[in-house]
């Protein structure tokens, strides 16, 4: 995985804006000793947003940029004078992306459509200055506001792919060349168990210039959900799609079984994913013959659109289509994904699992905050504690 672009997993701390102090200042000009209080209000700090942006599709834009920092507001100044506030931080991210913090596992936020802005971590509020206090029984109040702290967070940005459909089958169950066949995408296609080391998508044209988008995921094996084979890894890809195309090889010596072994690792993985719609397609049909078609079916489950199809010769290809998009705007489904949008429910990391993935991507557990001097050295901004000013 070292050599590939697909990057669906960073790490990065994020830090806002302080907010600047209030400015205690008492007003001396010729003519006006005794002007009374005229400090200024700090500003506020910069923000950290999350921010949709289509043209991402992973990423590998934040793999290096590990820390992202907010501006400190400004101090306030003589006169009255406000201070700069803080400039705000966007991080641009793919449509999916969710995003946990690393020292918990706990669900933050997700972002899931273009152009959407999610606030991270807020700025702090600027302290008052002291013209702010002057009252009538105080004139010349010789006190002002810190301005508020900053937040900081280690989190994790998870990217989960939005796609129509996903295929789901073992390796080698002809995923990626139906993939191929359908679309333009051109995933690594060999005779041997995952080929398919990160997802695809590809989009798939249908009739009066209609089209889908559908997923290859890495294949499954039996004990996936505890880690075997390529794990958890690419699970989390097939949360979002609003149709599961569960595909089994029909030279397969029990297809009821495999699809039945299948369903149990998403199972295993998210109890909710069995809600999603479904279809099986049997592929490798040009290996059999119509007899032998015919004794399979009576041997399928019953609770599902079933398909033959060969993606090499083209056999079913045309129906599978029909079925994919006479299911994905059936009227249940698209309830379903109604109800999907509305009440989404994220669940928080379990530790465990937490813990490997982060190792199986290189990530380090401990989550160390920096310390203002680290800070300092890393923007490499100049920061005086003796700037404001406290003329009497």
């Amino acid at each position: 995985m070292a050599e590939s672009n697909f990057v669906d997993y960073v790490k990065i701390y994020c830090r806002s804006g302080k907010g600047g102090r209030g400015s205690m200042h008492l007003r001396h000009v010729k003519y006006n000793p005794n002007g009374g209080p005229d400090g200024g209000d700090g500003g506020k700090g910069g923000s950290i947003y999350l921010r949709g942006n289509h043209n991402y599709w992973t990423l590998l834009h934040l793999k290096y940029q590990r820390h992202v920092f907010a501006e400190h507001g400004g101090n306030g100044g003589r006169d009255k004078c406000h201070g700069t506030d803080g400039k705000d931080m966007y991080i641009d991210v793919p449509c999916g992306t969710v995003v946990y913090n690393a020292e918990n596992g706990k669900y933050v936020c997700d972002v899931t459509y273009d152009g959407q802005e999610v606030l991270l971590l807020k700025g702090g509020k600027g302290g008052l200055g002291n013209f702010q206090f002057r009252t009538a029984t105080n004139q010349a109040p010789r006190y002002a506001q810190p301005g508020e702290p900053m937040e900081e967070m280690t989190v994790i940005l998870e990217l989960k792919l939005l796609a129509d459909v996903g295929l789901v089958g073992f390796p080698n169950a002809g995923k990626s060349t139906l993939l191929s066949s359908l679309s333009s995408a051109r995933p690594k296609i060999a005779n041997y168990p995952f080929t398919t080391l990160e997802p695809s998508l590809g989009i798939v044209g249908y009739h009066d210039q209609q089209s889908f988008v559908m997923a290859d995921i890495p294949g499954i094996i039996e004990g996936a959900s505890e880690g075997k084979g390529l794990g958890l890894r690419f699970l989390r890809h097939i949360e979002r799609n609003s149709l599961l195309l569960f595909m089994v090889p029909g030279d397969t010596d029990d297809i009821k079984k495999e699809y039945e072994i299948l369903l149990r690792e998403l199972e295993q993985f998210n109890p909710e994913m069995l809600d999603k719609h479904r279809v099986l397609a049997v592929t490798k049909c040009d290996l059999l013959d119509e007899e032998l078609i015919e004794m399979l079916r009576e041997h399928l489950p019953d609770d599902l659109p079933v398909v033959f199809i060969s993606a090499v010769t083209g056999q079913g290809l045309n129906e599978l289509k029909d079925v994919l998009w006479r299911e994905l705007n059936s009227e249940s489904n698209k309830l379903q994904d109604i109800m999907a949008e509305d009440t989404l429910v994220h669940r928080d990391k379990d530790m465990k699992v937490f813990a490997s993935e982060m190792e199986d991507e290189g990530e380090d557990m401990d989550v160390v905050y920096l310390d203002e001097e680290d800070i300092e050295d890393l923007e490499d901004f100049e920061y005086d504690e003796g700037e404001e000013e406290w003329n009497g």
